[in-house]
This record gives C-alpha cells, sequence and structure tokens, in this order.
C-alpha cells in the first residue's frame, strides 16, 4: 500500500513541476510592448484579400504574454485600395494566443479588422470572409485618442482602441 502511494505522490509531484512553467506562462498579465521595440514584432505590411498594404508604424501597438507570445495590432495605408476593401478594413491583428474579442473566440492568427459607423467591429480572415461582429463600447472620458492604441483593464484584459470606440480583448 505504502509503494503505492509512494508512487502517486511521485507521480503528482513531477505533474505538478513540469506543469508549472505552463500555468506561469498563460498566468503572466500582458504588458504592452514599449514603442522603441514595436518595429520589432509590428510586421512594415500585410496582406489581405488579394493585396499587400504598408503599416501604419505610428498607429500600431502590442501586448506581449510571457516571454514570446504577442497580440500586435495595427492600422494600415488603404489609399490604394479599391473602395469596397477600404470601407470594411482598416487594421490588422496578429496574435500568437487564443484570445476572446467581446465574447467572441479568436484563435491564434492574422486577421483584418474594421470599426464600423454604427459601433460594431468587424473580424475577416485574411480572404476577406467576415469572423466576427462584436458591439465596441464608446469612452467619452478618453482625452486626445490615438487612431490606434492598446491599454490593459485589467487581469489579462486589454481594450483595442480605435478612437474613442473600443473591445475589450482578454486571453
Amino acid at each position: 500500500m505504502s509503494k503505492v502511494i509512494t508512487r502517486y505522490a511521485v507521480i503528482l509531484s513531477l505533474t505538478i513541476v513540469l506543469a508549472a512553467p505552463v500555468f506561469t506562462a498563460y498566468a503572466q498579465a500582458p504588458v504592452l510592448v514599449s514603442a522603441d521595440k514595436l518595429e520589432k514584432v509590428v510586421p512594415s505590411s500585410f496582406y489581405f484579400e488579394g493585396q499587400v498594404a504598408p503599416t501604419q508604424m505610428r498607429n500600431g501597438a502590442a501586448v506581449r504574454f510571457g516571454e514570446s507570445q504577442n497580440l500586435i495590432a495595427a492600422l494600415v495605408d488603404t489609399s490604394g485600395y479599391a473602395s469596397n476593401i477600404r470601407s470594411k478594413y482598416e487594421g490588422f491583428i496578429i496574435s500568437d494566443v487564443s484570445v476572446k474579442v467581446g465574447a467572441e473566440n479568436l484563435s491564434a492568427g492574422a486577421y483584418g479588422f474594421g470599426f464600423t459607423e454604427d459601433g460594431k467591429m468587424n473580424i475577416f480572415d485574411i480572404g476577406g470572409k467576415k469572423l466576427i461582429t462584436t458591439a465596441a463600447s464608446k469612452d467619452d472620458k478618453l482625452q486626445s485618442p490615438r487612431p490606434l492604441m492598446i491599454s490593459i483593464v485589467q487581469g489579462n484584459r486589454i481594450r483595442l482602441y480605435r478612437g474613442k470606440s473600443y473591445v475589450e480583448i482578454a486571453r
């Protein structure tokens, strides 16, 4: 009986020791990537619906979860795009981890997005298929908003702002 208990104790101890780094990385709160390091993580251009648009680096932001998992968002210059693409696509999100955008799950990957006049955010795959539509909130207390920014709310939640409109993203 004591050999069985010892065996289970060893197995349980090994499981805890081996799983601890995974739980620690998952539990780490997001950290804003500093402006001087954005150039290393934000791509200079983005592919969407068969076209490539340059990134507006001044309107890029990123957060890091743990050591090497990022969520990156930026606006792109769509001046050369057809009007039907410009009207729905204004930026991109690249995430190394699965997240929730509002109440919707978004797998790790690269996506285009656009905020609508009626207070919604649409997220598209890179082929232009709409994947998510979620309600955006408005932060009327925000003074002098940047065209795009990310702020950390609390815990593992962040806000992706497009002007005063925002959606909450959680890991």
